[in-house]
């Protein structure tokens, strides 16, 4: 298992459009990807699980990749966090 974590620091958070190009990403790769905050993690591949966490701009996410692909998926995850949030 591999755990990475990013404070998000866009002012509105993660909302729909990045949240649904997150979890493409996610789903591209086949590790497995628990993701959310204060110990409640979610299915990184559902958008609307994701959408539920209702991630705020100063949330600290923290992302969970187990599988043979984890390390690519979880440096794509987190070039894409520092590119768009």
């Amino acid at each position: 298992m591999l755990e990475i974590t990013y404070k998000i620091t866009d002012p509105r958070g993660i909302h729909a459009r990045p949240a649904g190009r997150l979890v493409q990403l996610i789903k591209s790769f086949e590790a497995q990807c628990l993701m959310g905050r204060n110990d409640k993690l979610v299915d990184g591949r559902h958008l609307l699980a994701v959408m539920q966490l209702a991630l705020r701009r100063g949330d600290v996410l923290t992302l969970q990749f187990t599988g043979h692909d984890e390390l690519q998926a979880a440096s794509a995850v987190q070039q894409f966090l520092q590119e768009t949030l």
